[in-house]
């Protein structure tokens, strides 16, 4: 049943990224080039919108989670492959992915690319553990916690803060 559920709810958010036009590359190289907010609105409302489902169904006792360790040198060369391949390719992964759907071939080169570095990852991952994990590792944390409120203060500040980031952006026709 847990794989079904992640398949519809899988194939949803594709067909949002879709409907967004998130996964155009035009969309794409626009937010990297900050002149095209698309992307960027996009995915406030996603983390947004999940906060709050994510959040609901954990006060209610339907699920049970909490923060993974944070550690600034995996925050650090995470961020930098992610961007770095990004601005090569065009495409994060899941809109190379929701690209491929659409019918684009040319995307298939960089998800054998993201395979390929799964791979990779999977062999250097002890390596990883031993000498990035332990930069700035602060343990398990969240915003909230560090901040001593409730996640719902975090979260209707983080509302109330893309709400204010879109309105801006929309004045500013991006």
């Amino acid at each position: 049943m847990t794989l079904i559920f992640g398949l519809i709810t899988g194939t949803l958010f594709g067909v949002f990224l879709q409907q967004a036009e998130a996964i155009r590359f035009e969309r794409q190289v626009g937010a990297m080039r900050l002149v095209d907010m698309t992307i960027v609105k996009y995915m406030l409302t996603t983390i947004v919108v999940g906060s709050i489902g994510i959040y609901l169904l954990r006060d209610l006792g339907m699920v049970e989670f909490a923060p993974r360790a944070f550690s600034l040198g995996l925050q650090v060369v995470g961020g930098l492959l992610f961007g770095i391949g990004w601005a090569i390719i065009g495409y994060c992964p899941g809109t190379s992915i929701g690209a491929l759907a659409e019918g684009r071939v040319g995307v298939i080169w960089p998800i054998l690319g993201m395979l390929l570095g799964g791979i990779i990852f999977a062999f250097l991952y002890p390596a990883v553990q031993t000498y990035i994990a332990p930069i700035g590792a602060f343990g398990r944390l969240s915003v909230a916690d560090l901040l001593g409120v409730s996640h719902w203060v975090v979260i209707a500040f983080l509302a109330v803060a893309a709400g204010a980031l879109f309105r801006f952006f929309e004045k500013k026709g991006l």
